[in-house]
């Protein structure tokens, strides 16, 4: 046990957020070292198990120095939703909280953030057949002109989505077949779930977009130099898997399992997976805009380790304790 003695009513949790290749995961290890603190990973791609270099998952000895909860959880044949990433988040954070540790939860997934401190909206679990039915009218007329259809029926909801998010397009389009009604109306209908703790969010926002953009690509490189089409390809070999299946619309493997069927050259595959990774950053960071209470930080060249510390410290200090 520590002597983090907060008070248990309304413990701490620290949440570290920015976008894709920002450095939020140096960062995070940096802080759970000095802080004692036990890390959860909010990355609905890191979820899965043999996706770890295109999803930049730490690598065995980071893992096995500083664990990280919700890493490595499924099969990527498997579905892994908000809602239960909300209910493996909650666990996590109370066994962390009663180890007298403090709970740190890093990534990029803006959703699962939203989910975990406010709730889900009481929408239908998913239906195979509606979802084959929406994803071949995409094969048919393409996820732009989805997006444009559902513009016409949830202009609230399609003005949150990017008209290349074919999962969140889907998921729109299949809540309104199954219930006849727009996905934002049941969103504003249900009931927030209150987060029964105190947060310390902490956001790192790149100091230039282009140098974001550098970094993005330098990264890209890295991971086919590591093996990421070998890690595709190797995935390709469980007939289950599918492109259609949430696990393969990750930023970078579409684009690679597109090469691997002969759609496109391997250079054509990097420069559309360094587009889509660029897109993804413009949505987190859209996202970003709308977070409330956050400490925000520049990052340049380098993460400012050191003034995150100082203003935790702060934060910390003047929560109530036991």
């Amino acid at each position: 046990m520590t002597n983090n003695s907060f008070d248990q009513a309304a413990p701490p949790v620290i949440f570290i957020m920015g976008p894709t290749a920002v450095g939020k995961t140096d960062l995070a290890l940096a802080i759970a070292q000095r802080f004692d603190c036990g890390i959860i990973s909010v990355d609905s791609a890191m979820v899965y198990r043999g996706m770890d270099i295109g999803t930049a998952k730490p690598d065995a000895a980071t893992l096995s120095a500083f664990p990280h909860r919700l890493i490595d959880i499924c099969d990527p044949v498997d579905a892994y939703s908000a809602g239960r990433f909300r209910s493996d988040a909650l666990t996590a954070i109370r066994e962390i909280i009663d180890s007298g540790r403090l709970p740190l939860l890093v990534g990029g997934t803006m959703l699962y953030f939203r989910a975990l401190q406010n709730g889900l909206a009481r929408l239908p679990s998913a239906d195979p057949e509606t979802r084959s039915r929406i994803n071949e009218q995409a094969n048919q007329i393409g996820w732009a002109a989805l997006h444009r259809r559902l513009q016409s029926i949830d202009p609230v909801a399609a003005g949150r989505i990017q008209p290349e998010d074919s999962q969140r397009i889907q998921r729109a389009l299949e809540v309104f077949e199954l219930t006849g009604e727009p996905m934002s109306e049941l969103w504003q209908r249900s009931d927030p779930a209150q987060f029964p703790y105190r947060f310390v969010k902490i956001v790192l926002w790149p100091s230039d977009r282009k140098q974001l953009h550098r970094r993005i690509a330098a990264r890209f490189e890295r991971m086919l130099q590591q093996g990421f089409v070998d890690e595709v390809q190797e995935l390709k070999r469980d007939t289950r898997l599918r492109a259609d299946l949430p696990a393969m619309r990750a930023v970078g493997y579409r684009q690679i399992w597109d090469y691997l069927d002969g759609k496109y050259d391997v250079v054509q595959a990097q420069e559309r997976g360094i587009v889509a990774t660029r897109q993804l950053a413009k949505r987190q960071l859209t996202a970003l805009r709308r977070e409330e209470d956050i400490r925000s930080f520049q990052v340049g060249d380098i993460v400012p380790t050191d003034n995150v510390v100082s203003c935790l410290r702060k934060e910390l200090a003047a929560l109530p304790r036991e």
